[in-house]
């Protein structure tokens, strides 16, 4: 049909117009019916490249097979590893990411994962990569509820591709510090023992229990079918801080 936005032609949603939809239901509707967006916010090119690092420095690990040494030295993370598979690039990748079709009305719905870990028992959690320079003590308290939402977004997706997914997701913060002075050209301060991607990056780890997915009720249909509430993931409504 003429006129007809991309998103309307293929039937599909990204995990962001999901977060647009939360954020401005007007915007939603004018973004992906009406195809006026919003003016975009200036790239932050330093968390990009911070965010493709990391990358990076997991898929050595990934390749290799092994535990990145950061994991190893998390107690909650013992025998975690980059977890392989073939779609993975995909999956990662913004235009493709993961996806999810509903079975009824024909909608896709996808969104591109930082990372997927694997546990000792096959178990998969959802891993996101964040930049930021705080002085204060970077902890669960300060996650946006948008950060939340986006990790069950994939928790969701990745538990339609048949894996068991688990109920909590990890969020890997580089926390610059601008307080120290500055030396052999770099103030990033390095944590826990390993450089990240050739870098010097001061790593805090934070994990959080899923809510429900529908708690914010899918209302383009996207996973009310079937015994999709609560039956695909095992979410709770607990918070967990596992580290300082």
């Amino acid at each position: 049909m003429p006129g007809m936005t991309r998103n309307l032609k293929r039937k599909e949603l990204s995990r962001t117009k999901l977060e647009l939809f939360c954020n401005c239901a007007r915007c939603f509707y004018d973004d992906v019916a009406l195809g006026l967006k919003r003016p975009s916010s200036p790239p932050f090119t330093l968390n990009i490249a911070v965010d493709e690092l990391l990358k990076r420095e997991f898929d050595v690990h990934r390749a290799a097979g092994t535990p990145h040494p950061l994991c190893a030295a998390e107690p909650p993370l013992a025998g975690v590893m980059p977890f392989q598979h073939a779609e993975m690039d995909a999956w990662r990748y913004n235009f493709t990411g993961v996806r999810w079709q509903h079975p009824g009305n024909g909608w896709t719905l996808y969104g591109a994962v930082d990372d997927v870990w694997v546990q000792p028992d096959g178990t998969v959690m959802v891993v996101d990569y964040k930049a930021t320079s705080r002085a204060e003590a970077v902890s669960t308290a300060g996650l946006y509820d948008s950060y939340r939402r986006q990790a069950e977004v994939y928790q969701f997706l990745l538990a339609g591709k048949g894996l068991r997914v688990s109920d909590t997701a990890w969020f890997v913060y580089a926390n610059g510090d601008k307080t120290r002075a500055v030396r052999a050209g770099c103030c990033l301060r390095r944590g826990h023992g390993a450089a990240v991607g050739g870098g010097r990056v001061r790593v805090v780890w934070l994990c959080s229990k899923a809510r429900p997915v529908m708690r914010w009720r899918w209302t383009l249909e996207f996973g009310g079918q079937g015994g999709a509430e609560g039956s695909v993931l095992r979410l709770s409504t607990r918070f967990l801080r596992l580290s300082k």
